[in-house]
């Protein structure tokens, strides 16, 4: 079956993970890759290199912080920065229309502690999506909102439940409420529509062998919207990166639509 890829993988410094970035997009062949934590300044953004296997690069970063990047065979037009009407100075969303499909990459806030001015950030910063996202899927039917949510959706999405509970950041009722409302948009967690088991995590805390263990999280997802329902054929989550020496925390989480 012709189908189009698309991945999202938080690199935690392309500086750091370009060269397995590199070879993982020799690797995988995807289309689109939506990244983030580049923790670039938009000058230090490796477009050439990426232009040398075949990619184009629409991006925002900063310093140390943040960044994310839409990289793909297509060229993106119609690209978006930000989430509008939202002062933010965190660069944390870019959307961009790459081969008839409206892509948007968001690096959900972390929030810290439940109770803290972050986690009050993060809900805001939620409800801001939310408005933004319901006005973009009327002139976008066909989208695909993937990233790093720092959110685990349900208990099947984390290691342990007695650990990761609803008074936990990353798994608290607010924030969970908060994606189901997302959802309730008419987007679809493309890994969910074709695995029903847990114990698949896409995110390993680098302290106690957390990866070793398989003491994950599944945090990045990729949303697919009613109209890209039925194209969707499979999703995964590529473990193999989070393998090599120096890996970032996340793994690449995949959506597959027929074409």
């Amino acid at each position: 079956m012709d189908t189009t890829t698309i991945a999202s993988w938080n690199v935690n410094s392309l500086n750091v993970r370009l060269p397995h970035l590199e070879e993982w997009l020799k690797l995988r062949a995807p289309d689109i890759v939506a990244l983030q934590e580049t923790k670039l300044e938009d000058a230090r953004f490796p477009d050439d290199a990426l232009a040398a296997l075949g990619y184009r690069s629409v991006f925002v970063g900063q310093k140390t912080y943040n960044g994310v990047a839409i990289v793909s065979r297509e060229p993106a037009t119609d690209v978006q920065v930000g989430i509008p009407g939202f002062e933010d100075e965190q660069k944390r969303v870019i959307a961009a229309t790459v081969g008839g499909l409206r892509i948007v990459n968001l690096y959900v806030v972390n929030g810290q502690d439940v109770g803290t001015d972050k986690y009050d950030y993060k809900l805001r910063w939620l409800d801001a999506v939310h408005g933004w996202l319901a006005e973009e899927l009327k002139a976008h039917p066909r989208m695909v909102v993937l990233g790093d949510f720092n959110i685990a959706p349900d208990d099947r999405d984390v290691h342990d439940p007695a650990v990761w509970n609803d008074a936990s950041i990353l798994t608290s009722t607010a924030e969970r409420a908060a994606l189901r409302r997302l959802l309730g948009l008419g987007l679809h967690d493309s890994y969910r529509l074709h695995h029903e088991e847990g114990g698949v995590f896409s995110w390993w805390d680098y302290r106690a062998a957390g990866f070793r263990r398989n003491l994950g999280l599944r945090i990045d997802l990729c949303l697919v919207s009613d109209a890209l329902r039925e194209r969707c054929v499979g999703a995964s989550i590529d473990k193999e990166p989070r393998s090599w020496e120096r890996p970032s925390d996340h793994a690449p989480a995949l959506v597959h639509l027929s074409r």
